[in-house]
């Protein structure tokens, strides 16, 4: 059975980029198919050469790629992939959107709908400083060709998977779409717990103004007797420290080793942001370390709060400091309630191994719903599959 997968596009290794690199282990004969591939960094890929668009050869694209987004639904209509039996796209903009055949079955996982153009965009467009004038108008008429465009990309998809109930939820607002939720795939066992824990809170991202770090180190400014450390670089760093008190440690960007040690010894993992999933946050209770998290979003899912069996942290529901600040009292006074070993349970459910088992389970039922499909439209469909395949890429996974 020949397989292609398609990312949206390969620049950095983010988590939509681990997802990627499982996704080819479980079909490691696929071909892989991107908008872009500038990835030096070439482990999420296995190795592999990209067939890339017409994107990859215009002018700056490995800086202003997302420059070329209104040309991104035609570039990805462009790839043939009418060779391919199955085809598996990892999309978070307009990957799901490649055009596929009635004898072909497509399975989609989907990091997020196109936040900045659904949800978000007024968001987007604040940030942007694209809230009026002539490039206001010309940003919104775009989003909306892009809500258009990818609305319609969704019907060309067998089996939507979505990364969290969170966005699960999104595509069912979005695409009007049930959506099986298979959690992206957490290395827990890079991870080892440690019950030692220093007099200390950690929070770790890249510092851009979604995730809120610049919340977090305001709200322990406050209150000078707590310390926090942070790990992370971006745009923000100037802010962030500007507005940090002495009890503030900021160390900038960091290797895993120094990342994992600090996650080891802090008390709490401090995380303010509304993310889909958040692998950092399930990557600190592997390490035994509870979670102190905003509650909306993936954290939702991926921290059990205080009141629950076994909790591994606790959930504050305001972007504020206040609010902030009341998790932690409460988490200073629950403390004993969170163990080590909870806080690893609790991570091992979004193990690679789960990921892989349960990615291959939604697959082989995608494959064997095509084949029935196939048979109720007559004979001359059904040998576009091998037989029993369905079985077969169970059984490998």
């Amino acid at each position: 059975m020949k397989v292609a997968i398609v990312h949206d596009w390969l620049v950095t290794a983010g988590g939509a980029e681990k997802v990627l690199e499982q996704i080819i282990r479980c079909f490691p004969d696929a071909d892989l198919f991107s908008l872009v591939d500038f990835l030096e960094d070439r482990d999420p890929v296995c190795g592999k050469a990209v067939t890339t668009s017409f994107i990859q050869s215009l002018p700056f694209a490995r800086r202003r790629y997302r420059a070329y987004l209104p040309l991104m639904p035609l570039a990805i209509e462009q790839f043939d992939l009418s060779a391919y039996d199955l085809v598996i796209t990892s999309s978070y903009a307009v990957a799901k959107g490649v055009l596929v055949g009635p004898d072909q079955t497509h399975v989609s996982y989907v990091h997020s709908p196109m936040r900045y153009a659904w949800d978000l965009q007024h968001q987007y467009l604040r940030e942007s400083h694209l809230t009026r004038g002539p490039k206001s108008w010309a940003a919104r008429a775009l989003l909306h060709y892009m809500r258009t465009w990818d609305a319609r990309s969704a019907n060309g998809v067998d089996s939507l998977i979505a990364n969290s109930d969170f966005v699960a939820r999104r595509m069912m607002k979005t695409y009007r779409r049930e959506a099986t939720v298979i959690a992206p795939p957490v290395e827990v066992e890079r991870f080892d717990a440690c019950s030692e824990k220093d007099d200390f809170y950690l929070t770790a991202s890249r510092l851009v103004p979604y995730k809120r770090v610049d919340l977090i180190v305001e709200a322990f400014s406050k209150t000078p007797a707590r310390r926090l450390v942070v790990i992370g670089d971006g745009p923000e760093m100037e802010k962030i420290r500007a507005q940090a008190g002495p009890n503030i440690t900021l160390l900038g960007y960091q290797p895993f080793s120094v990342l994992k040690d600090h996650m080891q010894r802090a008390k709490a993992f401090v995380f303010a942001a509304e993310e889909d999933f958040g692998i950092v946050v399930v990557e600190a209770q592997a390490c035994g370390t509870p979670v102190i998290a905003f509650g909306k979003g993936g954290a939702l899912e991926t921290v059990t709060p205080i009141g629950k069996p076994h909790p591994t942290g606790v959930h504050f529901f305001q972007q504020s400091a206040a609010s902030l600040l009341e998790a932690v009292e409460c988490f200073e006074r629950q403390r004993q309630q969170m163990s080590v070993a909870a806080c690893r349970a609790n991570a091992e459910r979004f193990s690679v191994a789960a990921f892989r088992h349960a990615f291959m389970h939604e697959v082989s039922t995608t494959i064997a719903a095509s084949r029935r499909r196939s048979r109720r439209h007559g004979p001359s469909l059904d040998p576009v599959w091998p037989g029993n395949a369905a079985q077969r890429i169970l059984q490998n996974s």
